[in-house]
């Protein structure tokens, strides 16, 4: 072998040396990012699930409620009704004075002034209007005694729960040692006992944590996004198919794609502050009323949807426009009939996607006067009402602890209602999707 041929051997080698020392280096390379990939993935889920580990650790235990069962001795002269039984009588009737005197016989040894007041402080207000709802809808039950389940305060709630620390000193808890001695005696008398807490689910806001629910609120968020469905979806998708299929390609028209692009990425604050200018100051529309919210959310959607319908629109191929139009349709025919339903589906999902987003936000229904604080259930959209984040914003600033675990139950619902959109959003798209 000549020298030549050696030193081309050599440099053959150190090549191949070279090479896979690369190889081995973009391998190890291509290896760390894959760890770091899936590092990341598990990393998030962790968070995700520490995330509903504490929402749940801390909420579950709203959708129960400890309830008293007291025995209550009624009559016409002590509920300061006379012989009257029509539903002006009983809804001025003195419910709570019932009550008390229902306490009372539970317990003749409490004497005191101050031991009685306590004795009445361990039972929620809510028991008089137990009690006003039994008798309205049964009037022949006043002159008997009437066996009723009715909500205790909100201390002796978190109590009964284990949340209120016995062991610490008196002067550091709410609950004092008469009122736990009370407790004890009502659970060995077996009158004590958690229920399912129908009110969270029936009633509207209360300054009282054991008669706060989140219907209202609910009603309030479904009056809401009726609303904004109702505008924004005919509105985004007439806009869409205007720009994609109809409008002159010009500087004009991409003024108006670089401006809806900008306005879905702008604060959603901005949007609130717009709509108490224009909807509220100029029109005089009703402050807190869901039609304001709805109007000012449909704002912030029409961006969502339209470049979501867009993008639905520029999916169909190209052929099918072409072969309508050989066909003799015209191009609002094409359009209509063949074009907008294969690309419905997709404008669907991106609508549901933007309605999810809409019903989680918060920051433009403060700005519009949504944070009010709204007992009655909304009739209508008209009517002053409050939306499931603006009402979990409101128990989560209330300094009462037992707001702590309905706030939690509260987010609870309401990423129930999140993932049910967004699921449906993907079943849509799984179910209607087209390959072409």
């Amino acid at each position: 072998m000549t020298t030549s041929q050696k030193d081309i051997l050599s440099r053959q080698s150190r090549i191949s040396e070279t090479v896979n020392a690369g190889l081995k280096s973009r391998y190890r390379s291509e290896a760390r990012f894959r760890a770091y990939g899936a590092g990341a993935i598990v990393l998030a889920l962790v968070m995700l699930v520490l995330l509903f580990v504490t929402i749940i650790g801390k909420g579950y235990t709203a959708f129960v409620q400890t309830e008293l069962q007291l025995t209550i001795a009624t009559s016409g002269e002590a509920l300061g009704i006379g012989n009257d039984r029509d539903a002006a009588a009983l809804n001025r009737a003195d419910y709570q004075a019932q009550i008390k005197a229902s306490l009372r016989d539970m317990f003749p040894d409490v004497t005191g002034r101050k031991e009685r007041r306590d004795l009445y402080g361990m039972v929620s207000d809510g028991a008089a209007y137990a009690l006003r709802d039994a008798l309205v809808e049964n009037p022949a039950l006043i002159g008997q005694k009437v066996t009723l389940q009715v909500p205790v305060a909100s201390d002796i709630d978190m109590l009964h729960k284990g949340q209120i620390n016995r062991a610490v000193a008196e002067t550091e808890r709410k609950v004092n040692d008469f009122q736990i001695g009370i407790y004890d005696r009502w659970v060995s008398m077996g009158t004590i006992g958690l229920h399912f807490n129908t009110a969270l689910f029936t009633q509207g806001d209360s300054r009282q944590p054991e008669l706060a629910g989140i219907w209202g609120a609910a009603v309030g968020s479904f009056y809401t996004l009726i609303v904004t469905l109702a505008l924004s979806f005919p509105i985004g998708v007439a806009a869409a198919v205007y720009l994609e299929e109809f409008a002159p390609k010009n500087r004009w028209t991409d003024l108006i794609e670089v401006n809806i692009n900008n306005l879905a990425a702008v604060p959603s604050i901005v949007f609130g502050l717009l709509g108490l200018a224009v909807f509220l100051q100029f029109f005089g529309m009703p402050r807190s009323a869901p039609v304001a919210g709805g109007l000012v959310l449909t704002l912030m959607n029409l961006p969502i949807i339209i470049i979501a319908s867009r993008a639905a629109l520029k999916s169909v191929p190209p052929s099918i426009r072409e072969a309508a139009l050989g066909l003799g349709a015209s191009k609002l025919q094409t359009i209509l009939h063949h074009v907008l339903p294969l690309a419905m589906p997709g404008m669907l999902t991106g609508t549901i996607i933007g309605m999810a987003h809409a019903l989680g936000e918060t920051a433009p229904l403060l700005m519009i006067g949504m944070v009010a604080f709204v007992v009655d259930i909304p009739m209508t959209p008209m009517d002053s009402a409050t939306v499931l984040p603006v009402q979990i914003y409101l128990w989560a600033d209330s300094p009462e602890r037992a707001f702590v675990e309905r706030t939690s139950a509260a987010i609870m619902v309401l990423l129930a209602f999140l993932v049910t959109m967004n699921a449906a959003a993907v079943l849509l798209r799984k179910k209607f999707e087209r390959r072409w």
